[in-house]
C-alpha cells in the first residue's frame, strides 16, 4: 500500500461508523474544551492581579507596625502600635530617594447626607496620598498641606460614596457629617475598581491624617505608612535606608528585631501572581483528566474496530499489506479522531470561556499559542493511546484472520 493512500484509508474507515467516531471524539473535544477554559481564565486572573498591583501606584512600599518579640512570641505585621506620623515625616525628609510618605489611619464610619447615609471606610492620609497611589481625580481637588496642618474639615470621596450618598449627583461643596462633624465633600475620586483582596476600592472616603487622628479615628499611631520612591531602581536602596533610620528613630539595639514590616509594591505582585499561577495549572490539570479519559476511550473504540476489523485486516496482509502499513492506518485513524476532537475543542472553549467571561466578568484571554498546544496535546493523544490498537492490528496472523467469522 502506498504511504499516501493511508490517511484516505483510514478516513474512510472511520466514516463507516459516523456516528461512533462522533461520540468518541466528543471526550477529547470535552478534554480540550476544559484545559483551554481554565488556561484562559486563569491567564485573565493573572493579567487582572498584575493591573491590579499597578493600580496601588509606581514604586509603592507599605510599611506596617509589628514583627517585634513580646515574651518570646512575634507579633505579625500591623499588630503594633510603632509607627507615628513623624516616622513618615522623616521618611520624606532625611531619605533623598523618598519622593512622598503618607501616613495612614483607617476607621469605619456611618457618613450622612440628607437623609441618606453609608456605612463606608475614612481614610486619614497626607496630600501626596494620591501621588503615591497613581490616583487621578474625576472633579474637584485634593486637601493640601495647608489643610493637613489645619486639621481642615474637608474630605474626597470615591464613585461608590458618590452613588449611595448623592445618588450621582455632584457632590463638590456638599456637607457630609460623620459622628457628628461636618466635612465638606472637595474632591470626586476617578474609578479604581476591585482590590486585591476582592473589596471596591471606589468605596471610601479621603480626609487630612490630622482631621482623622484627632477628630475621627481617635487613635494616635499610624496603621501604615505608604511611600513612594523615586524609581524601581532605587527601591533596595530605599529599603536599606528606611530600615536604618526607622531602627533608629525607634531605639533598637541591633540584636533587637524590627517593630515594622517594608512591603514593596514587586512583593505584593509576586505573591499574587504566584497565586494566580498555582491555580491557573491546578485547574488545568484537574481538566486535562477528562483528557487522559476521552485518549482511554479512544483506545478502547480502537480496539473495538481491530476486532470487528480482522477479516478486512487479513486480507490487507494476504494481498500483499505489511505490518507497518496496517499500523500506520489505525494509528492515523486515532490520530484523526483527537484532531477532530482538537479542533471541536477549541471552538467550545472559545465559546465556553467567552461566555463565562463576559456572565462573571471576568477577565479572560484566548491565546494563539493555546490553540497550537491544545491540537499538539489532542495528535499526542491520539499516537500514545492509538498504538496499542495499531500494533495489534499489524501484529494478526493473516491465515487466523480471514478464519475470523
Amino acid at each position: 500500500m502506498k504511504l499516501s493512500a493511508v490517511p484516505y484509508s483510514a478516513i474512510k474507515a472511520l466514516r463507516r461508523n459516523t456516528m461512533r467516531t462522533i461520540l468518541t471524539a466528543f471526550g477529547i473535544i470535552i478534554g480540550v474544551a476544559a484545559v483551554i477554559t481554565m488556561v484562559g481564565l486563569g491567564q485573565g486572573a493573572g493579567a487582572e492581579v498584575e493591573e491590579q498591583v499597578n493600580r496601588l501606584g509606581q514604586n509603592v512600599m507599605l510599611i506596617f507596625p509589628g514583627e517585634r518579640q513580646l515574651g518570646g512570641v512575634s507579633i505579625g505585621g500591623g499588630s503594633a502600635n510603632t509607627l507615628t506620623v513623624e516616622d513618615a515625616i522623616a521618611l520624606r525628609e532625611e531619605i533623598p530617594e523618598v519622593v512622598a510618605a503618607s501616613p495612614e489611619v483607617r476607621s469605619q464610619r456611618v457618613v450622612v447626607y440628607g437623609n441618606r447615609n453609608w456605612h463606608t471606610p475614612i481614610y486619614g492620609q497626607s496630600a501626596d496620598y494620591l501621588q503615591i497611589r497613581d490616583w487621578p481625580l474625576e472633579s474637584g481637588r485634593m486637601f493640601d498641606e495647608e489643610d493637613v496642618g489645619r486639621a481642615s474639615l474637608v474630605a474626597v470621596v470615591g464613585q461608590t460614596v458618590v452613588q449611595e450618598l448623592f445618588e450621582g449627583a455632584d457632590p463638590i461643596g456638599e456637607t457630609v457629617r460623620v459622628r457628628g462633624l461636618p466635612l465638606e465633600v472637595i474632591g470626586v475620586l476617578s474609578p479604581k475598581g476591585m482590590s486585591l483582596m476582592g473589596s471596591v476600592q471606589d468605596d471610601l472616603m479621603i480626609i487630612p491624617y490630622t482631621t482623622g487622628f484627632q477628630r475621627v479615628s481617635g487613635r494616635s499611631h499610624a496603621m501604615v505608612i505608604n511611600v513612594q520612591v523615586y524609581s524601581e531602581e532605587t527601591m533596595d536602596v530605599a529599603r536599606a535606608k528606611i530600615t536604618d533610620l526607622l531602627r533608629e528613630r525607634h531605639g533598637l539595639a541591633p540584636d533587637q528585631e524590627n517593630d515594622f514590616t517594608i512591603q514593596t509594591q514587586e512583593e505584593v505582585a509576586q505573591i499574587a501572581t504566584e497565586t494566580s499561577r498555582v491555580m491557573t495549572w491546578l485547574l488545568a490539570s484537574i481538566a486535562g483528566i477528562s483528557l487522559f479519559v476521552g485518549g482511554i476511550g479512544i483506545m478502547n473504540v480502537m480496539l473495538v474496530s481491530v476486532t470487528e476489523r480482522t477479516r478486512e485486516v487479513g486480507l490487507r496482509l494476504a494481498v500483499g499489506a505489511r505490518s507497518p502499513d496496517v499500523l500506520m492506518q489505525f494509528l492515523i485513524e486515532s490520530v484523526i479522531l483527537c484532531l477532530l476532537g482538537g479542533i471541536g475543542g477549541i471552538l467550545l472553549g472559545y465559546f465556553a470561556t467567552e461566555t463565562i467571561a463576559n456572565y462573571a466578568g471576568w477577565p479572560a484571554f484566548f491565546s494563539l499559542e493555546a490553540m497550537v498546544v491544545a491540537v499538539g496535546v489532542s495528535a499526542a493523544v491520539g499516537v500514545f493511546f492509538g498504538f496499542y490498537p495499531a500494533w495489534k492490528a499489524s501484529r494478526l496472523d493473516p491465515i487466523m484472520a480471514l478464519r475470523q467469522e
